[in-house]
């Protein structure tokens, strides 16, 4: 059984504001965030472009929504922190 690698990645806006997601293919996801693929989010559409802050590997799906669950809960000034130190959810 081949097993998927997740991430869970941290973008910054062109406005400033940051946006939180998960994805098996980060660079895929910031290529459509940007508008260079088809999807992205509505979020990002009018506040690009965007640019990767941060993005960490997690050991399955289950785990990578647990994670960004706990960034999208933190104030925005701790976001980028606790993804980079491996806050545990």
């Amino acid at each position: 059984m081949i097993k998927i690698a997740w991430f869970v990645y941290l973008l910054e806006c062109a406005d400033g504001t940051l946006y939180c997601g998960s994805s098996t293919n980060p660079e895929r996801r910031l290529a459509q965030h940007n508008g260079l693929r088809r999807g992205g989010a509505r979020y990002t559409r009018g506040r690009r472009p965007v640019r990767l802050l941060a993005c960490r590997a997690c050991s399955d799906k289950s785990a990578a929504l647990r994670l960004e669950k706990a960034v999208k809960s933190r104030p925005k000034t701790q976001k980028l922190s606790f993804l980079l130190t491996g806050g545990t959810v």
